[in-house]
């Protein structure tokens, strides 16, 4: 009850300025400008219009404001003629239509100050490859959007037409920028915050924003249990790491007894380079603690028609405009400055100088494939899969790349549900394909491609907010096998089509390595 309440008098109060501010002429035109060549979407306070939609006119605006629209919101792609999308389009249809795309960043936190230091940094890694026409807004509630237009970027890179390459050169640009950026953030935090006011501030213990870490290696170490075993019959005593809740029988051959707990302490362990901070206490040391938890590092998810929120459009939440801001000016910015009745409208979108972010495009290609040939020089062998075998009938798979391992040698029930779900089912099948992906060791980059890509093509796509989330939980939990194929949750979705290697095995991961190893032969 309580929420709903909340909820209305956050609808009240916008509804209540909707008209008057959209009315401005300067937020009215400065909307209409940047709406050209962009898909634009009306938010009704809690539900998005029909897509694909456009503004033809000024009028348009107060037109779907007396519908009741409180917010508007656009793509980041440029499009020929915005009406002509549709989901049914595929891959080159959307090519077809797509005249380019705006390198739109968007950094978020649950504190604006943070938000503001990462964004200084991300504005001055742009203009340290030489960007200088840069866009910079305020998303309405604790972030900002930070643009780079379509015409800094060179028309085509490598023999490869650069206005085809969305989502993915941008994307691996918002990968690039994340990769340089956040080994300074905690350094930029703590020029202007103890670690004490950060304390106070996030809500945590001083001692929960330090980690131990190992000298060797300078990973994170984990604490565990080290436990001291005594048998109550001979009194030998074992000491050893604590694992799992079996207690230990006497190693005395003669006794055979079960031990009891004589005494216990904390300890830390490099689970890399197998020390502990028993045998090796010098080699751990307490360090500030990275900051990622407080910034979204992934700065957007830049996805095929992903919207975000427009220039001068006010926030469901806060009621404030997502107003233009100097990009020198960024460590001035207040909640107030963004009242949507004293704004001063200004460019968020500057006229950029032909091919000006070429060297951070050409860089973040190169970080790729530095990045990739590393990836390829990893083995395979940690993949704990239990009763997989390779082609020598040994566990451990040297050789298996997830770059090499191509949708044709998927089971047939994956790739039917990669053709998009026709019925209801969509969240069976993402669990399905996420533990599928995950258990074959995919980078987050490929799985975020290959789900977006799947839901595209889903009768009725999820929203990416959900998918989002399901990935970030994916990303802090251990993997785990996809259902085994007696499962009835494939019928169920109508993908189970069994082949003769289905009938061999168990599992949709025993027929990748399977179809893999035959293949190689």
């Amino acid at each position: 009850m309580e929420d709903s309440n909340k909820i209305s008098l956050n609808e009240k109060r916008i509804r209540e300025i909707t008209l008057a501010y959209y009315s401005i002429n300067e937020v009215k035109k400065a909307i209409f400008q940047f709406s050209i060549n962009r898909e634009c979407i009306p938010r009704y306070f809690e539900g998005f219009g029909k897509r694909p939609d456009n503004f033809q006119y000024e009028s348009d605006i107060i037109e779907q404001v007396r519908k009741g629209a409180t917010s508007f919101h656009c793509s980041e792609e440029l499009w020929r003629d915005p009406l002509e999308l549709s989901t049914e389009h595929k891959e080159q249809d959307f090519n077809e239509l797509r005249i380019g795309w705006d390198l739109l960043l968007d950094v978020d936190s649950p504190y604006l100050e943070y938000s503001k230091f990462y964004s200084q940094l991300l504005i001055e890694t742009l203009e340290f490859y030489g960007i200088r026409n840069i866009g910079v807004k305020f998303s309405g509630s604790k972030g900002f959007h930070v643009i780079v237009p379509w015409k800094a970027f060179p028309k085509q890179i490598y023999g490869q037409e650069t206005r085809k390459m969305f989502p993915e050169w941008p994307r691996l640009i918002c990968q690039y920028l994340s990769s340089v950026i956040q080994p300074k953030l905690a350094d930029k935090i703590f020029e202007n915050e103890s670690l004490k006011d950060l304390a106070k501030k996030t809500g945590n213990k001083e001692e929960e924003l330090l980690i131990i870490e190992c000298l060797t290696c300078h990973r994170p170490a984990v604490k565990k249990e080290l436990v001291t075993w005594i048998c109550p019959n001979c009194k030998n005593e074992l000491v050893m790491i604590k694992k799992t809740k079996r207690i230990p029988k006497c190693p005395n051959d003669d006794c055979r007894g079960i031990m009891s707990k004589k005494s216990s302490k904390e300890i830390y362990v490099c689970e890399f380079c197998s020390r502990n901070s028993q045998k090796n206490p010098g080699n751990f040391s307490k360090i500030r603690e990275k900051t990622e938890k407080f910034i979204d590092a992934d700065l957007i998810l830049v996805a095929p028609r992903h919207l975000f929120r427009m220039p001068y459009s006010l926030h469901e939440k806060t009621s404030l405009s997502s107003i233009v801001i100097d990009k020198d000016k960024i460590k001035n910015f207040q909640l107030t400055d963004a009242r949507p009745l004293k704004v001063k409208v200004k460019n968020f979108y500057p006229d950029a100088k032909e091919g000006e972010a070429k060297n951070l495009l050409l860089q973040a290609l190169d970080w790729k494939e530095q990045r990739d040939k590393k990836s390829k020089q990893k083995s395979f062998d940690n993949l704990n899969v239990s009763g997989l075998q390779g082609s020598s009938g040994k566990k451990g798979y040297q050789d298996i790349n997830p770059a090499n391992l191509t949708e044709d040698i998927f089971p047939p029930c994956i790739r039917l549900i990669l053709n998009g779900v026709k019925q209801d089912g969509r969240k069976r099948a993402l669990f399905i394909l996420m533990n599928f992906f995950k258990s074959l060791k995919f980078s987050d980059e490929q799985i975020y491609e290959k789900i977006n890509s799947w839901n595209e093509k889903n009768y009725n796509p999820l929203k990416l907010g959900y998918i989002q989330a399901q990935i970030n939980w994916y990303k802090k939990n251990q993997a785990r096998l996809p259902p085994n194929c007696d499962k009835p949750l494939y019928k169920e979705l109508g993908v189970c089509h069994p082949d003769e290697i289905c009938r061999q095995i168990k599992n949709p991961i025993n027929y990748v390595f399977k179809k893999y190893f035959r293949k190689g032969k």
